[in-house]
């Protein structure tokens, strides 16, 4: 008897993901409930546990495949672990133990996706004649799309490469070929054994943070793993890297960097070479980076500026801050004025909380306030839903808790979308005055920026507020000037004056 393994429910609106990593191989002996392999999405990583104890049967869906909702990923089937079929994308496995004979086995290119017919080979990690474990990555394609990284069908001796880096390549055709042997298999078995020895561990990093290590001249031992059983994981390489930063910095000679084919940049001097570093985008920058630039090919984009003077807010704070503490179990910040504030202004300036479909406005007669947080693997917004329903304390603890759910990477697809305006608050990290960029399909987003001291005139005399600027990008195609500018000073109003947001005015 044997249970499927699919592809989960990725969140409202997507539809596929990218097999990231497999964490077991065909043969596996596995728990139920133990992690089996990661896909990726454009905003998050998800982990696909085993439904089910058993044995690994056979992978279906291999790293870097495009696969839908409810796709067939692999099949587990009972009882204790037995030879696999196959490998990777239906290649033959191995010959069996008991032939002491090489056997020749081609590398291909694994599927690339829908409508995807080339790719272009970017990396070799293995040279011809290196010993190779079975699964081991040995390169890794680029397509318009997405990277695809190549395992090796079998354990062995990569014979020979057809493909060289830089070369065009179509979708089943052969990349390299791959001698396997009770000979090569036994000697690759025994380095990983010597290795994982003397690192002292006896489970499988990840191939991305394998891949990662070897770009960054890291050990395993120099990097703390995260994931289960301690396994490495490619964000513990990246932390890892980013605390030698400032050690190498202050090193006599720098180390050289990795070579770079010279198709993919124009020449330079060798002293500038030494000093460069390049790090392959994450797909979350890369969605971050395209949506961004659709953002301004799309929407005819404008910002409007207003100023707030925030001593009425920062009094209120002050005043009630212990006691909303000691009530709510979360303290009162910032965001939960303008929060209120914004909501308060959307129901009188309602386009800027519409959307454009086709040639049709879609009004919200709803909030779903999107509150972009910083992460340490770029922007995510995630959405505080019906917040102009919410009280302080609700929105205080939603946003707390959206925002450790984010930085640790445990936000859902679900949860950053559907937005109908968005939150950013700059003035986090120091910035002063700035013009944000649309969250589309949302027609409007709010920049925040730092609070500072400024002399002002009240009354015919120079006192020093605690001012703000504010910034509002907005879509010109159904949002006019006068409803941007409307929207703002609602805002200045209700921000200088809390008293409005209580009494609806």
């Amino acid at each position: 008897m044997s249970t499927e393994v699919r592809v989960p429910t990725l969140g409202e609106s997507v539809t596929e993901a990218t097999v990231a990593t497999w964490f077991k191989k065909p043969g596996d002996a596995i728990e139920a409930d133990e992690m089996l392999c990661e896909l990726e999405t454009d905003k998050v990583t998800v982990e696909v546990p085993a439904p089910a104890a058993g044995t690994l049967s056979e992978i279906v869906a291999a790293e870097g495949e495009t696969v839908g909702v409810d796709a067939l990923l692999a099949t587990i089937a009972e009882g204790a672990a037995a030879p696999a079929p196959k490998a990777n994308g239906g290649t033959p496995a191995p010959a069996p133990a008991d032939d002491a004979g090489a056997e020749d086995l081609p590398v291909m290119v694994p599927t690339l996706g829908e409508s995807v017919t080339e790719a272009t080979v970017s990396t070799w990690f293995k040279q011809a004649g290196d010993k190779v474990e079975r699964d081991e990555m040995l390169c890794e394609l680029e397509t318009d799309k997405v990277s695809v990284e190549v395992p090796a069908p079998a354990s062995g001796v990569l014979k020979e490469i057809l493909a060289a880096e830089g070369a065009t390549v179509e979708a089943g055709g052969q990349l390299a070929v791959l001698s396997s042997g009770e000979g090569a298999a036994v000697s690759a078995t025994d380095d990983k054994h010597a290795a994982e020895a003397s690192s002292g561990k006896d489970v499988e990093d990840a191939p991305s943070a394998k891949k990662l290590m070897a770009e960054k001249g890291l050990t395993a031992a120099e990097v703390t793993g995260s994931g289960r059983d301690g396994r490495i994981m490619k964000e513990d390489v990246l932390k890892a890297a980013s605390a030698q930063k400032p050690a190498a910095s202050r090193a006599s000679e720098p180390s050289k960097p990795a070579a770079i084919p010279d198709a993919a940049r124009a020449p330079i001097p060798a002293e500038d070479a030494e000093r460069e570093e390049r790090v392959k985008m994450t797909r979350l920058r890369q969605t971050i980076a395209r949506r961004l630039k659709d953002a301004q090919n799309s929407a005819a984009m404008l910002t409007t500026y207003n100023e707030v003077d925030m001593s009425g807010v920062m009094a209120l704070r002050k005043e009630y801050k212990d006691l909303f503490e000691k009530k709510h179990g979360v303290k009162l910040g910032f965001m939960s004025f303008f929060t209120k504030a914004c909501c308060h202004a959307l129901s009188e300036v309602p386009e800027v909380n519409a959307e454009i479909d086709g040639t049709d406005i879609v009004y919200k007669r709803f909030v779903h306030m999107g509150i972009a947080v910083g992460t340490p693997s770029g922007l995510v917004v995630p959405v505080l839903r019906n917040a102009d329903s919410m009280s302080f304390a609700e929105i205080e603890k939603r946003i707390a808790e959206m925002g450790t759910r984010a930085r640790d990477g445990k936000l859902s697809m679900a949860e950053m979308q559907g937005g109908t305006f968005t939150i950013s608050n700059g003035g986090v990290y120091g910035s002063l005055m700035s013009s944000p960029i649309l969250n589309p399909p949302q027609s409007g987003i709010l920049g925040m920026h730092k609070i500072q001291d400024r002399p002002m005139v009240e009354g015919g005399q120079i006192v020093i507020r605690p001012m703000m600027y504010l910034a509002l990008s907005y879509d010109h195609r159904i949002v006019d000037g006068k409803g941007a500018v409307t929207f703002l000073v609602r805002v200045k109003e209700a921000l200088e004056d809390p008293r409005r947001l209580l009494m609806d005015l």
